[in-house]
């Protein structure tokens, strides 16, 4: 990856960052303003915003150091949703004592997440440029003026969507656009997130309640899930023998990532139409015959996933990538169980499977992103 794309993502990155903070800050003075809150109450709602920033700046270099600059981007934006977050969570019934502190607890996240990312994005655009052409001066001026003009945009933001949508709306709104960019971001461990999301989209609950609805016995549903994990694992631990290795640790591997999630994605999408379209087979032994081999591709792709991102991984950070790595397992796991709930409700076990098909899918479409040489290994800041 070159240093102008480098340059590109994390500027794009601050800009959505900085949009938000601007109309945070107009929201919170507006709607409050309307509440009723004197002015010097206003300008206490920012005391710990302004505060926790001063301790952001003097750690976030350090952090940035210590986890990695991309990292800590990635940070600086999950803590500003968790500020939006809890903002939204205001209840209008609680008394002035309760409603001045937990504005200011969610200003003080969102005072963190605002130096957190701007030390992390600056310190990236150190890293990516090209010492002695004069390119850092030009790319620091652009990033800081166009921050600057961006935090403009987002006071009018903020003020529009108060007048539009209102205050607590107006929070969900800005939340998702940064978990949108967020995501973005992460798009080298998007494969792994929707990997394990396509499973426990249909695992966590639409499976059990499906079996169960079909007459079988609870001791039964416990036990073919279990025997389905057992067997999960033990074709885990055999996946090497099944997928051609190469010399160089990555070219035949990545191929073998991009075929196995092909076929991984066939499998619930057929069985979607199977459950969906009624045919003369009992529809539970369909989906146990068609879950079966699905755990078959699925283990496979785990594997190849877990031995890549090893290979990927610097051996000075290979602990901080896998702990990444790791991470995108647990946000896949927690999308597929909330959405294996969703889902069902919605349409049933066909509507769980479908959605596993979608997210295997996109996983399949994402591995097309993975290097399959050394020599095409992007110089991500450090």
């Amino acid at each position: 990856m070159s240093g102008a794309r480098n340059y590109a993502i994390v500027t794009a990155s601050y800009w959505g960052f900085t949009l938000t903070d601007g109309a945070l800050r107009m929201l919170v003075l507006l709607h409050f303003f309307r509440l009723g809150y004197t002015p010097f109450t206003l300008a206490f709602l920012f005391l710990l915003y302004e505060a926790a920033g001063i301790l952001a700046n003097l750690g976030g270099g350090w952090l940035a150091s210590r986890f990695g600059i991309p990292r800590m981007l990635a940070v600086g934006l999950g803590l500003q949703i968790a500020g939006l977050l809890l903002l939204s969570a205001l209840d209008p019934g609680w008394d002035a004592v309760a409603s001045v502190t937990w504005v200011i607890v969610a200003q003080g996240i969102a005072g963190v997440a605002k130096d957190i990312t701007k030390t992390a994005s600056k310190s990236a655009i150190k890293a990516t440029a090209v010492s002695g052409t004069g390119q850092l001066f030009r790319w620091v001026a652009w990033f800081t003026g166009s921050k600057n003009a961006m935090k403009g945009v987002g006071f009018f933001l903020g003020g529009l969507l108060l007048d539009v949508v209102g205050f607590r709306h107006a929070l969900w709104l800005m939340a998702w656009l940064l978990a949108a960019i967020l995501i973005a971001g992460w798009i080298s461990l998007t494969a792994r997130i929707f990997l394990f999301g396509a499973r426990d989209v249909w695992f966590v609950v639409g499976l059990p309640v499906f079996l169960y609805a079909q007459g079988w016995r609870f001791l039964e549903v416990g036990a073919f899930l279990a025997a389905w994990t057992i067997a999960y694992g033990g074709i885990q631990a055999l996946a090497p023998s099944l997928v051609a290795r190469s010399a160089d640790g990555l070219s035949r591997e990545v191929v073998a990532a991009r075929v196995w999630a092909a076929i991984l994605a066939v499998v619930p999408a057929i069985l979607a139409l199977a459950v969906a379209v009624p045919g003369g087979w009992r529809p539970d032994i369909v989906v146990v015959v068609g879950l079966t081999l699905f755990a078959l591709a699925f283990a496979v792709n785990s594997s190849l996933h877990s031995y890549l991102i090893l290979a990927y991984a610097g051996s000075k950070k290979a602990a901080e990538d896998v702990g990444f790595y790791y991470a995108a397992n647990a946000t896949g796991r927690l999308c597929g169980t909330l959405l294996s709930g969703l889902l069902y409700q919605a349409g049933g076990l066909a509507a769980c499977l479908a959605g596993s098909a979608i997210m295997l899918g996109t996983c399949w479409g994402i591995t097309f992103l993975l290097p399959s040489h050394a020599t095409e290994m992007p110089a991500t800041p450090a």
